[in-house]
């Protein structure tokens, strides 16, 4: 058997993967990359990347929608087309791609555009052809679930909500989460009557209650409609190819799509990886520990697939710092999961970093815990009617006030909170924020002007 030895091989061609080869082959190693389907896994084709356009798309709808004419704009037709939107979104996924293609060939990447198998623990197939390596990266991603109950088939998940030619005229959103929130945010500003469904009595419920429920408040104001404590029972297909979401408390729903963004699951099998001996956890991700590396000497995994924190930034740093353990000499690099900023893309947008209010009392104590807020109307939102909230939140710890959370909803959050995860990284206390002049006009100026 001819087998072709490398000195890195990663399975996967997603954020994390990319990142981990690309750095590698950097260092001078020598790097192949296994992808079955299209290079950019979940983020670039299906994710992050084609979201964040249609909440840009969503954006302009509100802009014209409610401040306009506001600002004096009057605009005599208001049409849209969702295929332009699509069309040009799928354009630009084309060019991350081709953009991949090039970073690739500059730091000599080798590419096998085939899905790949263990044979066993060191030794990879791929359309009949075999490959070695000392060190194997496994960064496979996840799938989002289907429920398990009758009719679920005739819902679809996020992956197909991209795949959608038209906008549905009516549209149920099942889940809590902040895909579930995201894409319920974003039909509803286009035009679609959306209603999302959560099993609890609000959506989000790892985040600061505080801030979610500002969110709570602008659905019941202007949508898309909450429905708490709704479980599914069951979907039926109409003769006319409506659905019926039938929920366990009786009630039912009759909409054009369900999306079922209840939860996503590690990518592991039909790859082999029950020859390996790698252990799962209970969960049935990738157990890894902090360096990422697997129960098998020489096999590690990260992104999605270990279930450590499902961010494709998360992914990037983990998969850099892999390398850089592996082949640039650095035996401590890892990946601090700590303090890591993330932003929720809802309509107005979340942002946030560290312990929630609630987590920091029930770990620390109320006692040891101060909490700091700021409650105005964004700029851009005050000329008219459709004034929109926005909340500031700090949450710090014992005598010295080191922040240890911060948390945002409003008007341009999305592009604040990376400069001050930076802070917080660096271990900031609040004397630290009130000790720094405030950019004026800004929504951000609120984190350094609290009292």
């Amino acid at each position: 058997m001819d087998v072709k030895e490398y000195d890195y091989i990663v399975i996967g061609g997603g954020s994390g993967g990319i990142a981990s080869a690309n750095r590698a082959a950097m260092h001078g190693a020598k790097v192949l990359l296994f992808e079955g389907k299209e290079v950019g896994g979940t983020c670039v084709n299906l994710g992050c990347v084609p979201k964040k356009v249609m909440w840009y798309g969503a954006q302009v709808a509100e802009t014209l929608a409610n401040y306009a004419a506001e600002y004096g704009f009057h605009l005599e037709q208001k049409s849209f087309d969702f295929k332009t939107l699509k069309n040009n979104r799928e354009a630009y996924i084309d060019r991350i791609h081709a953009s991949y293609e090039r970073g690739f060939d500059s730091n000599g990447v080798e590419r096998v555009y085939e899905y790949a198998r263990f044979v066993d623990a060191h030794t990879i197939e791929a359309a009949g052809k075999y490959y070695t390596a000392p060190h194997i990266l496994v960064a496979t991603g996840g799938h989002a679930l289907y429920p398990d109950i009758p009719g679920a088939q005739f819902g679809m998940v996020s992956d197909d909500f991209f795949a959608l030619d038209e906008l549905p005229k009516r549209t149920a959103v099942v889940g809590a989460g902040y895909i579930a929130v995201e894409l319920a945010s974003v039909l509803h500003a286009l035009g679609s009557d959306t209603q999302l469904f959560v099993r609890e009595n609000r959506p989000l419920r790892k985040f600061d209650k505080e801030i979610v429920e500002t969110l709570v408040d602008v659905m019941a104001a202007s949508g898309p409609t909450l429905h708490t404590y709704a479980i599914p029972k069951e979907v039926i297909k109409n003769d006319d190819d409506s659905l019926t979401l039938v929920l366990k408390n009786g009630e039912n729903y009759t909409v054009d799509v369900v999306i079922w963004a209840i939860g996503r699951r590690a990518n592991i099998s039909g790859f082999g990886l029950e020859k390996t001996g790698v252990e799962l956890d209970d969960k049935g991700f990738i157990r890894t520990d902090e360096f990422e590396n697997t129960s098998v000497k020489g096999i590690y995994a990260l992104g999605d697939v270990n279930g450590k924190l499902e961010l494709t930034p998360v992914a990037v740093k983990a998969g850099r710092q892999l390398s850089e353990r592996l082949f640039n000499h650095k035996p401590n690099a890892k990946m601090d999961y700590k303090d890591v900023a993330t932003v929720i893309f809802s309509h107005p947008a979340i942002g946030s970093i560290g312990y929630s209010e609630e987590k920091a009392i029930e770990e620390f104590g109320a006692d040891k815990v101060k909490v700091y807020r700021s409650n105005f109307t964004p700029m851009y939102t005050a000329l008219g009617n459709h004034r929109q909230p926005s909340k500031m939140k700090l949450v710090t710890l014992g005598e010295k006030e080191k922040i240890i959370g911060l948390h945002g909803i409003g008007y341009g959050v999305d592009e604040m909170i990376q400069g001050f995860s930076v802070a917080i990284k660096m271990g900031a206390t609040k004397e630290d924020f009130d000790n720094t002049v405030a950019i004026h006009p800004t929504g951000a100026e609120e984190f350094v002007t609290m009292r």
